[in-house]
């Protein structure tokens, strides 16, 4: 199953689980409905953005989204050629989830963010409480939220909420690349 695919299933799978019609989501997610319906049959790549809002919707952190329903015989080793990468069409930021169980409470995302390239993500009201933690492998990333404003570098680390709202910028002249762990609060 291509990566499409995969976040059509799992996009219609999350809404079904809710019991929500299309209008129900479109309503709650400001997505139109004409673009959940092409984003659940595989037939539009969505932008970060939007998958961001759908997210929130329903009451799941976005790195969700980039991962199958578990599975009886799920392996914990996740093989590079098998971890889904997902480019948004907007920035062309594109998210590596490199975690094999959807149900760890522990899930890893390499990201690779263009240079003079940002995202906007809204605040998300979920269910659990996430952290994250990003390390900047390579380039720059400036990151604003409703706890303060950073100017990464090569080696740093920031230890952030995911629930306020989040800007990524890519403010150098070479792509940055980070590693994001994200983590279930025990609180």
């Amino acid at each position: 199953m291509d990566f499409q695919q995969m976040l059509a299933a799992r996009l219609h799978g999350l809404r079904e689980q809710q019991g929500w019609s299309l209008e129900q989501l479109a309503e709650r997610s400001g997505v139109s409905r004409s673009n959940i319906s092409n984003i659940e049959r595989g037939q539009s790549s969505p932008t970060a953005v939007v998958l961001d809002k759908l997210a929130t919707a329903l009451g799941v952190p976005l790195a969700s989204l980039f991962t199958h329903e578990p599975e009886e015989s799920v392996s914990p080793c996740r093989r590079a050629e098998d971890q889904p990468v997902w480019t948004d069409p907007q920035s062309g930021y594109q998210r590596r989830h490199l975690t094999a169980l959807p149900q760890a409470p522990l899930q890893m995302v390499e990201v690779r963010f263009p240079a003079g390239q940002s995202v906007q993500y809204a605040p998300q009201p979920l269910p659990t409480h996430w952290h994250q933690q990003i390390w900047l492998l390579e380039g720059e990333m400036q990151i604003e939220s409703s706890e303060g404003q950073w100017q990464l570098r090569a080696g740093d680390c920031l230890c952030m909420s995911i629930e306020g709202g989040t800007r990524f910028m890519n403010p150098g002249s070479t792509p940055a690349r980070y590693l994001v762990a994200l983590v279930r609060s025990t609180n």
